[in-house]
């Protein structure tokens, strides 16, 4: 509702939704960070594939720790997120984000790589990019 474009409200019903939406609610904002827990946890199940060169379920696991860091930052700057779709760009222009937060991000997921040593670095360059994140949410 909040970021949605009303096209027809004869009854004012969606204005009136809408007009609650206008302030970020801190119980929400406070929900996304401590959500981070669950970054940690994926950060800790990659950490596990890296020996077998699991490529893909350690990117499965970054690209969910990248989500989690991403609606946290829009949390805590209290600004809406409805999707994944450029949600990376949108949290790295956030005041709140770390200096370079967004091209990090994109660039692990751009390159986890495919030997044990390629891997463990992109695995911990995600523990990196939640501590940090989760030092911008305060």
């Amino acid at each position: 509702m909040a970021l949605g474009v009303v096209l027809a409200d004869p009854e004012g019903e969606l204005a009136a939704l809408q007009a609650r939406t206008v302030d970020y609610p801190p119980a929400l904002a406070d929900a996304l960070v401590a959500g981070l827990w669950e970054a940690d946890f994926l950060i800790g199940n990659a950490r596990k594939a890296v020996s077998r060169s699991d490529t893909v379920f350690v990117a499965g696991c970054l690209f969910r720790v990248v989500g989690l860091c991403a609606h946290a930052l829009h949390g805590r700057a209290g600004r809406w997120l409805t999707h994944e779709k450029g949600a990376v760009t949108s949290a790295g222009r956030l005041g709140v984000a770390p200096p370079g937060w967004s091209a990090r991000a994109h660039g692990l997921l751009g390159t986890v790589g495919t030997t044990p040593d390629e891997i463990a670095a992109s695995v911990d360059a995600a523990d990196a990019l939640v501590r940090e994140t989760r030092e911008a949410c305060g």
